[in-house]
């Protein structure tokens, strides 16, 4: 059966997971997600109407508002799989975030009501009635949410899905609150204390953080937060394993959605190499980006002066005054243009976002290093911002 549901969802082991592909397994596991709430909203009303119980009663159109939350990330599976357009040449792939921030809206939304809720209980609590029924639903609740929790997760993970993930997180959150509302239909007969409402704000808190987070996360997403060091660590790396290329930098990755994400990087290679060898080259870092990691990465070719002397010393003293100033400085693109009386020294300093000093002030630093040393250069320095 766990064989099945895996097919179901993902296609035929080792079948590559395309777009269609993902939108596809979006779609179902959203779509699964509609149905274990609806049930669970059903049932929980029954029961609580059975028992005229308010809280069970409350933790049905939980489930209720969960249900909506599948369904909006079932539109933005939909929506973000349009294709592309003239007014959306990258595609519509940032739906998917915005559903994903309105699933965390609703999270928040839950956390408010369920802190209202749980302050007015303090404020006037009320007993809370014992009934077998309630038990058993609020006990298959738990288990069903449990399971539906680590299904979000896993499938939001393995499709790179934030709309699941949330979605995931709002389960999780269900499954605290529901065993909050157990456990005092168990205590509270037991020890007459009116456990529910610090129960209920210790919970409401907790999906307050996690709502808060979910929306952070979200929105770093639509304004384009900067990508984990390890994957940009990971593309420098990849495009210095091709032949002929002697350094990266100024990479830069805009993300338009899952599976539509765009780059730019700056390529050194030696100006004496063949310019078409150096395009091969090229080409295919574009071209095996694109097949293996869906990235649609543009190469800018830097050709360097590997055959003049002086740009070896000159670099060493660069770097080293960069490296002084902050270890995570880095020189490149230098080059000489000389006149005829002064020999002008041009090169590009990346500097991450957190270094306090200004660009004029880096700039002038490793200028006045480079003149020290070479008293007849006058430096050209050009600071790139970035990771």
């Amino acid at each position: 059966m766990r064989k099945g549901l895996r097919r179901w969802l993902y296609g035929e082991e080792g079948a590559p997971m395309d777009a269609a592909a993902r939108r596809a397994c979006g779609h179902k596991a959203s779509l699964i997600g509609v149905g274990v709430n609806a049930m669970l909203f059903l049932c929980k009303l029954i029961v609580g109407a059975l028992s005229a119980s308010v809280a069970i009663t409350a933790d049905a159109f939980n489930n209720l508002s969960d249900a909506s939350s599948s369904v909006v990330s079932l539109i933005g599976f939909k929506l973000a799989g349009k294709p592309a357009d003239a007014e959306h040449p990258y595609g519509h792939g940032r739906y998917e975030y915005l559903s994903a921030l309105l699933v965390a809206v609703m999270v928040l939304l839950i956390g408010v009501e369920l802190l209202r809720g749980s302050v007015e209980k303090l404020l006037h609590p009320e007993p809370i009635a014992f009934h077998p029924a309630s038990v058993a639903v609020l006990v298959a609740s738990i288990a069903c949410k449990l399971a539906l929790a680590a299904f979000d997760r896993r499938v939001g993970r393995r499709i790179g899905s934030k709309a699941l993930e949330a979605a995931g997180a709002d389960s999780r959150n269900d499954v605290i609150a529901t065993a909050a509302v157990l456990l005092s239909v168990l205590l509270a007969p037991a020890t007459g204390l009116a456990l529910d409402g610090w129960l209920g704000a210790l919970v409401a808190a907790f999906i307050l953080v996690s709502g808060v987070l979910l929306i952070r996360d979200t929105l770093s997403l639509l304004l384009g937060g900067m990508p984990s060091p390890e994957r940009l660590a990971g593309i420098r790396e990849k495009i210095l394993g091709y032949p002929g290329v002697l350094g990266v930098h100024d990479l830069m990755i805009h993300d338009y959605g899952p599976g539509r994400q765009f780059a730019t990087v700056h390529v050194e290679m030696s100006a004496r190499e063949d310019p078409l060898r150096s395009h091969e080259v090229i080409d295919r870092i574009e071209r095996d980006f694109l097949q293996d990691e869906a990235l649609h990465l543009t190469v800018h070719y830097d050709p360097v002066a590997t055959d003049d002397p002086r740009v070896p010393a000159l670099r060493e003293v660069a770097s080293r005054a960069a490296a002084g100033i902050d270890p995570r400085l880095s020189v490149h693109d230098l080059r000489i243009a000389s006149g005829a009386e002064r020999v002008r020294v041009l090169f590009d300093c990346a500097a991450p976002f957190d270094v306090k000093l200004s660009d004029a002030e880096l700039s002038r630093r490793l200028a006045r290093a480079v003149e020290d040393a070479y008293p007849r250069y006058r430096c050209e320095v050009t600071v790139d911002r970035g990771a």
